[in-house]
Order: structure tokens, then C-alpha cells, then sequence
């Protein structure tokens, strides 16, 4: 599931100049949606580059009225109306105007906008969720309630979005029934907050990969090969690395350049990670060749305990090397799995072992490698259910 962050920066959170600095705290601290009046679309236009959700009121959904500037990604409906409570709930549900709205082919809203008073509220939210894209709850006396009933009930015909007012609540609604909402709205101007909300988004999305130890069976030398460095625009810590290997099933970890030598300063941004023919682990499961890498591109950092995270590649540099073939056995299920990798022959690249951090120089048959391990098999880079042979 990907997460995200809408920030709520419409008319009820003061003037412009107000509205204009909670915005500006939230590209910088990289939200992915702002909510505001539709008057204000394009003066958000003009701050940066984010999505762009508008709220419209009847006075806005006049037939073949058309918004002065340009249009928002997504527009919303429910504020100053049924939504929010200004119109009271009509007995019919489908009769309202907000719906009704929803349901209209031309000039569509994508969007409902429902503050949760009491169970009413939270029946015409559901019902809002099978019309609207996005539907957007924000609980008033109670919070996790009506948030757990809307996740069991409302399926995959809607991103729902809790409303919140701290990073705290953030992560309260990402894990609400341990499948948690899509996103949450924030109504803060408090940069740290927006900061703060933001990376609890993405710890959310971040996978934790299960890693093992496999027995060094070989190192031998293999001579001269088109190696690989890594290097990513940001710094990692000293228990990070990446992925690798020949075999997709079978990924060593390779430690980030984090440790400083007598010979070479610390790279941080960077991991030399093996020849052009092998696997690097990407983000979301899958795989790149290391020779595919360029600029831009996403890769996974991941730490000893299996914690990843996602960043950019920003250069990859191939040079002729003297390498290492490094051979290990996984035990599986089935029995001994042989997987291998090419690395440089060099002090600087240091692999993980029962022992800690250890330059591949060092590295004996014997000796136990962190690795991870998935029986399966890949088709550019995916995973499939064939037969694959790999040797």
C-alpha cells in the first residue's frame, strides 16, 4: 500500500500569508497532496510541485462554470455542506447534494469531505467511498473508532484519508487494524509536525526483509571484471548497505563505504557493490542489473536487521577491477541452496559476517555472510513462478 500525506491548508487556517507558510513547510518537508479553497490553486501552483486537492462548495459546482486559472488534481466536495455539518443530513443519503455531485458525469468531483459527528456521519461517509476517489474523514469526539469501522467496511473503491493534527495520530491511523487508513490529512502549520508526519509515512511504507546467515564455502580469485560503485544522493549509516549478487534468489549484503581506513576516506553515499551482470534489490521487491543503473534511478538501502529504505542513485561509476567469486550455501526448506556474487578484491568492501563488519579480503571459507534468501524465480527483474536454472 502506498501511503501519503495530504496537508489541510484551506481558508479555516487564516489569511494567505498563513496558509502560504504551512504550504511551503509542507513541499519542503515533501507531502504529497495540499488541500485548499479552489480560489487558491493557483497561487500553490506557483509555490512548487504537489498534487493539488480543492475544496468546492455549491457556489463553485454551477453548471458549466469554469475555475478561474488552472484546475486542481482533485476536487473536493462536502465542506460547508452535508459534509461538515453545515447542511443537516438529509433522510436519504443518495438525495444529497455532495453525492449527487459525485455521481454526475460532467464535472465530476473525486473527492468527499465527511467530519464524523456521530454514526450518521460515518453511514454517509461509507456511503460517499463507493463515488468518491478519495474520501477524507476527520473524527471529532471519537477517532478510532469510527476510523477502525471505515477500514473493515469500505474496500479498495477508495483511498481513505483520516484526519489528524499530530505525527502521533499519523501513525495511529497507518496501523489501525493492521491494515491502517491510505493517508491522513494534517492540520498543522508547525514544520517539525509536517517533518515529523512525513517520515511516519515513510516508516510505514518501508519493508522489513527477514535477512539470514549463509556458510562461506569459496573465495577465489577470478581476475579482472567491469565492477560497479553505487553511490546514492544521501549518506547512510554504518550499519547499511545494499543487496547483491549473480543470483536473484540469493542477495549478499554489501556495507556501505561508512568506515573510515588508514588508505581512503569514508564514502558514505557510496557501496561497491559487485560486476555489471549482478542484481541489485530495488525498491518494492524487485530487481535491477547493476550495469542498468543511471542517475534518478531508486534503489533499496537496507541495515543489518533487515530495516530498508528507499534512495536516488545519483552517479554509477564502472571501472576494470580485480574481483573475488564469493560462494555460499543457504539452508532452505528443500535442503542447501548454493548461491554466489562477484566482488573487488579490495580492503575497502566490507561484507557483514557472525563476526560483524569484514573486508571481503578477509572473508574464509567457513565463515557465515549475512545474506536474503527467496525461492524464486525472476523475468526482467520481477518475480515469477517458473523453473529458472541459475549457475
Amino acid at each position: 500500500m502506498t501511503r501519503s500525506v495530504w496537508l489541510k491548508a484551506d481558508g479555516t487556517v487564516g489569511d494567505w500569508e498563513t496558509r502560504k507558510e504551512r504550504i511551503t513547510a509542507g513541499l519542503e518537508a515533501g507531502v504529497d497532496w495540499v488541500l485548499v479553497d479552489e480560489s487558491d490553486v493557483a497561487q500553490v501552483r506557483e509555490l512548487g510541485d504537489v498534487h493539488v486537492a480543492a475544496f468546492r462548495t455549491d457556489a463553485d459546482l454551477v453548471e458549466d462554470a469554469e475555475p478561474d486559472g488552472p484546475n486542481a488534481d482533485a476536487y473536493v466536495v462536502g465542506k460547508n455542506g452535508e459534509g461538515d455539518g453545515t447542511v443537516d443530513l438529509p433522510p436519504d443519503f443518495s438525495g444529497s447534494a455532495d453525492l449527487s455531485t459525485l455521481r454526475r458525469d460532467d464535472d465530476r468531483a473525486q473527492g468527499a469531505y465527511v467530519r464524523i459527528f456521530s454514526e450518521d456521519y460515518e453511514a454517509f461517509a461509507e456511503e460517499a467511498a463507493k463515488d468518491a476517489d478519495y474520501t477524507i474523514v476527520v473524527g471529532e469526539d471519537w477517532t478510532i473508532i469510527p476510523l477502525e469501522n471505515l477500514i473493515a467496511r469500505i474496500g479498495e473503491e477508495t483511498d481513505l484519508i483520516a484526519g489528524v493534527t499530530t505525527a502521533e495520530e499519523a501513525q495511529t491511523a497507518f496501523e489501525t487494524l493492521e491494515l491502517g487508513a491510505d493517508g491522513v490529512l494534517l492540520d498543522s502549520g508547525d514544520p517539525d509536525e509536517i517533518r515529523r508526519t512525513c517520515e511516519v509515512r515513510d516508516d510505514a511504507e518501508r519493508e522489513h526483509l527477514d535477512l539470514q546467515f549463509a556458510e562461506v564455502t569459496k573465495v577465489e580469485r577470478t581476475g579482472m571484471a567491469d565492477r560497479v560503485c553505487v553511490d546514492t544522493g544521501s549518506l547512510m549509516e554504518g550499519d547499511e548497505g545494499m543487496l547483491v549478487g549473480s543470483m536473484s534468489r540469493g542477495l549478499f549484503f554489501v556495507h556501505a563505504e561508512t568506515a573510515e581506513s588508514p588508505y581512503v576516506a569514508s564514502r558514505p553515499f557510496r557501496v561497491n557493490a559487485g560486476a555489471v551482470h549482478a542484481y541489485v534489490r530495488s525498491p518494492g521487491g524487485g530487481t535491477k542489473y547493476l550495469a542498468e543503473l543511471q542517475s534518478g534511478d531508486e534503489v533499496q538501502v537496507v541495515d543489518t536487521d533487515g530495516n530498508t529504505r528507499e534512495t536516488v542513485v545519483g552517479r554509477v561509476k564502472i571501472e576494470k577491477r580485480p574481483m573475488f567469486r564469493v560462494q555460499a550455501e543457504v539452508e532452505t526448506e528443500e535442503g542447501v541452496d548454493r548461491i554466489e556474487t562477484l566482488l573487488q578484491n579490495a580492503e575497502t568492501i566490507k561484507v557483514h559476517t557472525r563476526e560483524g563488519r569484514t573486508a571481503v579480503t578477509d572473508l574464509d571459507a567457513g565463515d557465515e555472510m549475512l545474506v536474503y534468501y527467496e525461492d524464486v524465480a525472476r523475468h526482467f527483474g520481477e518475480a515469477v513462478e517458473e523453473s529458472i536454472i541459475e549457475k
